[in-house]
Formats: structure tokens, sequence, C-alpha cells
């Protein structure tokens, strides 16, 4: 029983957050962080309308628990951002939609904390230092992953929308061509029509 809720929490804080941020809207989230912790966090802005193959954009920042901005990022479409935690605290990270309120935005995070170890400290193991860095490097690959289906999404919908004009494009051309054909067999027939007085 106790694997099995151990299995069950390990999978579902290794999944990818995704958040629909409304027009004019924001989303903020809190961490816990002890000093000299590291807080990492990658994301990734896009649609969920086929139909609007734009690329999005958010602002982002974290702040401090004091209240200073740490990191601010304005007009990003993704990114990767990591802090080392000064003091203990609680620091709060927000994506912002409130410049940009045309349509929804959707933004997939994915959170990646590292626990300070201190080499100097007799009761670091190397084995919790090597299971700490195989476990950022694999949280590190999960987010690449997320990254790139969400870049995958906002390509397929630029390409069905461009494949989409195209057929419309090709089908307005055969009109025209067919109209015109008709024109000139029309014109044609009348230009060489003879005509004759009784």
């Amino acid at each position: 029983m106790k694997l099995l809720l151990s299995i069950l929490i390990f999978v579902s804080s290794i999944l990818a957050h995704n958040v629909l941020l409304q027009p004019y809207g924001k989303q903020c989230f809190f961490e816990n962080l002890k000093a000299n912790d590291e807080l990492a966090l990658s994301f990734q802005v896009g649609s969920r309308n086929p139909s609007n193959p734009e690329q999005h954009v958010v602002d982002f920042y974290i702040t401090s628990p004091k209240g200073n901005t740490l990191v601010k990022r304005t007009n990003i479409a993704h990114g990767d951002e990591s802090v080392k935690a000064v003091q203990s605290g609680k620091y709060q990270y927000c994506f912002s939609n409130e410049h940009s309120g045309r349509s929804d935005i959707d933004v997939s995070f994915n959170i990646h904390g590292v626990v300070y170890v201190d080499a100097n400290d007799p009761k670091a193991d190397t084995l919790d230092y090597a299971i700490q860095r195989l476990s950022v490097l694999t949280d590190e690959v999960k987010a690449e992953q997320g990254y790139l289906v969400i870049r995958e999404r906002t390509h397929r919908n630029t390409a069905e929308s461009t494949n989409s004009r195209v057929k419309w494009w090709s089908v307005f051309q055969i009109f025209v061509v067919a109209a015109n054909s008709l024109f000139q067999i029309y014109y044609l027939r009348r230009f060489f029509e003879v005509k004759s007085v009784v």
C-alpha cells in the first residue's frame, strides 16, 4: 500500500501543469523554499484554438518573500528560468495575460526544485547527491518533451491553417479559370460568327 502511494505521489509530482489564462488574466503560484534551494521553472505558451496559428506571449515574473522582483520577462513565448533562494520563505511566480486581451492563452509549465546539499556536510551522502542530480536531469528531459509537444501543436495549427487557405485559394482559381474559359469561348464564337444579310 505504501509503495502504491509513493508511486502515485511521484507520478503526480512529475506531470506538467497547464493553465488557461483568460483575457487580461493573471495566475500566480507559490513555492516554499529554504535558503540555498533552487527554483527552476520551464514554460511554453500556446493556444488551444487550432484555427489561431499565431504565437502568443505572456509576461512572467518571480518575486521573493519580501516582494522584490527577482525575474521579470515581458512578451515571452517560452522560457527556462531559475532562482536561487537567498532566504527561506514563500516565493511567488506569475503568468500574466494583462497586456493581450484578445484570446485565452494556454500555458504549460514544469517546476524543478533542487534541494541544496552542502558538500562540506559530513552527513551529505554522495549517493543522495547523485540521485538528486539524476532527478534534475530526468525532470529537464521531461520538461523538454513537454515543450516539444506544445511546439508541435503550434506548428500543426499553423500548417492546418495554411493548408485550408491554400485549398480555398485553389478553389477560387478553378472558378476564375472556368469563367475565363467560358468567356473566351463565347467571345471567339461571336468574333468568328459569319453575319449574312438576307
